[in-house]
């Protein structure tokens, strides 16, 4: 009795049918291990004396640019400090509530954010008033109202201009600048800032700019959110 013969192109449909699935696998767990593009870091950076190994080679450390501890009033009058965890994600702006312009676009598209994550504990949100000899804690609470009420994590602050001025330029390397021909004006950038949670800066994004940008932050936020997840797996 004679065996049954099978076409060449069936048989190589069945091998290609049954290779498939261990390929996927392989690439999705091994190739597909830690293959994203980290987003920058963002600030001057330097090299520093220490080292460590990758693949058996000493590689040099670097130290980065990072955001200074700082203690400000939030809306409620409670005293907030940054970092509060060290494990969180933060996004920052800078605005005033007298503010002519951008302001209030500004924080309807930081709400938009902030809604977006309000049910994840990595993220914090916090908006610094430029004008803080107006934006006292009752002021921030009664501008805050219509963004604080779907989003928890969101901290309206105020302070020390002079420290604050100094935030803004030399840690958050923005704009914020008195106007000199109007008093009631207030220079300051529209920038939407996303920090790490080793107070790094990893990204800019023009909110004044439209949609698109803060969709990118959206994105970018979720790339940092799988960074940190996987950084605290392996610790």
């Amino acid at each position: 009795m004679s065996l049954p013969s099978f076409p060449i192109k069936k048989v190589l449909v069945l091998l290609i049918l049954l290779a498939v699935p261990g390929t996927l696998y392989y690439l999705l767990k091994e190739k597909g291990q830690n293959r994203y593009r980290p987003l920058p870091i963002y600030g001057i950076k330097q090299v520093a004396k220490t080292f460590h190994i990758k693949r058996r080679k000493q590689i040099p450390d670097t130290i980065y640019h990072i955001i200074r501890d700082f203690k400000f009033l939030n809306q409620n009058a409670d005293s907030i400090s940054f970092p509060a965890d060290s494990n969180q994600i933060t996004v920052v702006n800078f605005f005033y509530t007298r503010c002519p312009v951008f302001c209030l676009g500004m924080n309807k598209e930081m709400a938009r954010v902030a809604k977006t994550f309000n049910n994840n504990r990595l993220m914090r949100f916090i908006s610094i008033s430029v004008d803080p000899d107006n934006d006292s804690p009752s002021v921030l609470a009664e501008y805050s109202k219509p963004f604080v009420a779907e989003n928890k994590k969101w901290d309206f602050l105020t302070g020390d201009k002079t420290l604050v001025y100094a935030i803004a330029k030399e840690d958050f390397l923005v704009d914020a600048i008195q106007d000199n021909s109007n008093k009631l004006n207030i220079i300051h950038s529209p920038m939407l800032i996303l920090l790490d949670p080793q107070k790094r800066i990893r990204g800019y994004y023009d909110s004044s700019r439209g949609q698109d940008q803060v969709n990118l932050l959206i994105d970018e936020i979720k790339v940092l959110i799988t960074e940190e997840l996987r950084n605290i797996k392996d610790r």
